[in-house]
């Protein structure tokens, strides 16, 4: 399968499948390349060869990232350039709740896969925060990082923690029953800004990231001194990593060379590129339903749908 969409006049951050029903995905975007000018929250429906709009929500300001609710199949949350974070239901034409509370743009936003009641954001002011959508103010908040948070991403076991990587070159890990809000535990070794991590939904104690210094390194948490691995350097930064939710070995790449990439972490080999696209990919994601269905989005302002002939 092979689809496009295009989001015209609006350059695409993050794509994410619904993780209720595989006739749902969601777009982020900004008009401007996300300098200035506003956002659109595009929801989109596959079909057996397209992608059709269902609905959009035009934003005041740029759109950086998305994250479905895993509570309520109709709701996700957007992260926006003007430090808001916004509630949506797809059934209504309004935003259900906003909070503003950071200070600068929100680089990411993810719900919580086990503690389904909360989701963490985290922004270009160095911190991170926790949030109840049912609590107007947030939780928590988590500042140990010295300059821009680019993600924060839950555990896919321990519903109390999550890992931050920044512009500092660090990652960072979190709980959010630390009485006193300081990190468990900072990772090292990027020689430049991390822009993105993601865990192993198959082995918890791992995750992977990628870094402005061109590479993309596998760490596990119990060994806090050095990553297990190393991919790269490559010609050009990493700007998305996400890991397959149905393989622990395959790990989706987007980046500033113009295309998606399937990588082996087994033996750092590159099983599949998609390179249809002619600007720099920010967004990828996995189906939760289909092996293989992944989805991109570009500054091109176009969103595609295909498939990644992999083995499990």
């Amino acid at each position: 399968m092979n689809a496009n969409y295009r989001t015209a006049g609006f350059k695409g951050y993050a794509v994410k499948f619904s993780p209720f029903s595989d006739q749902l995905l969601a777009a982020a975007t900004s008009a401007n390349f996300g300098l200035v000018g506003n956002g659109r929250l595009c929801i989109l429906r596959p079909g057996p060869a397209s992608l059709a709009p269902q609905k959009h929500y035009d934003t005041q300001d740029g759109l950086f990232d998305i994250s479905w609710s895993e509570a309520h199949e109709n709701q996700l949350v957007t992260a926006s350039g003007d430090g808001s974070i916004k509630l949506w239901d797809i059934t209504l034409n309004h935003p259900v709740s906003k909070w503003h509370e950071h200070r600068r743009e929100v680089m990411s936003v993810e719900w919580n896969y086990i503690a389904k009641a909360t989701f963490v954001s985290s922004s270009w002011d160095g911190s991170a925060k926790v949030w109840d959508p049912t609590v107007p103010h947030s939780l928590r908040t988590f500042g140990e990082h010295t300059g821009c948070v680019y993600s924060s991403t839950w555990s896919p076991r321990q519903p109390d923690q999550f890992a931050t990587c920044g512009e500092d070159k660090l990652v960072k890990l979190w709980s959010v029953n630390e009485p006193n809000g300081k990190s468990l535990a900072t990772f090292s070794g990027h020689m430049d800004q991390v822009l993105s991590l993601d865990w192993n939904k198959y082995a918890p104690e791992q995750f992977v990231t990628s870094s402005v210094d061109r590479t993309i390194k596998l760490w596990d948490i119990r060994n806090p001194r050095g990553q297990v691995a190393m991919f790269g350097p490559f010609e050009f930064s990493v700007r998305r990593v996400k890991f397959s939710p149905f393989s622990p070995h395959y790990i989706a790449t987007a980046g500033y060379d113009m295309s998606a990439s399937v990588w082996d972490t087994r033996n750092g080999s590159v099983v599949f590129v998609h390179d249809a696209h002619r600007e720099f990919v920010f967004g990828v994601d996995w189906s939760l339903f289909h092996p293989g269905m992944m989805a991109t989005c570009s500054w091109d302002e176009q969103v595609h749908l295909f498939n990644v002939p992999i083995v499990k």
